[in-house]
């Protein structure tokens, strides 16, 4: 069995921002040469999420709306975390909706996706530098 394991490396210049990481992840599996197996995809931080959706702006926009509405940032002081002097709590909750990792099958040496389906880099507290693990399995 191959295992492959490469870093990605994000500092947003906004404090939210949805990247496409697809060409990537894509990029990383074929420089693998693994042709069957598993791709695990996750944030490193507790601030940013990795998902997979449609790359579509109406969408993105969306999600921007629906997390502010299910967490808003302001205020800051709505949240007991941010009493320790953070600002961030907010971040912390959107991670949560929206997840740590994706997992892809690799088949025939590609991603294994179905219809508009991309792996996205979710961040809610940019500014910073942050990693996502690329790791590879198979043969």
């Amino acid at each position: 069995m191959k295992v492959t394991t490469e870093y990605l490396q994000f500092n947003t210049e906004s404090r939210f921002k949805l990247v496409n990481i697809t060409k990537q992840v894509e990029k990383i599996l074929k420089d693998s040469g693994i042709k069957e197996g598993l791709c695990l995809v996750n944030a490193m931080h507790i601030t940013s999420s990795v998902f997979i959706n449609d790359d579509e702006n109406g969408l993105h926009n969306d999600y921007y709306k629906w997390l502010e509405k299910l967490s808003p940032h302001e205020p800051i002081d709505q949240y007991r975390h941010n009493d320790t002097g953070e600002d961030n709590a907010d971040a912390h909750l959107k991670r949560q909706i929206m997840g740590r990792e994706v997992v892809i099958a690799i088949t025939n040496g590609k991603l294994d996706f179905g219809p508009w389906e991309q792996i996205f880099y979710g961040e809610f507290d940019g500014m910073r530098n942050k990693r996502v693990l690329v790791k590879l399995l198979g043969q």
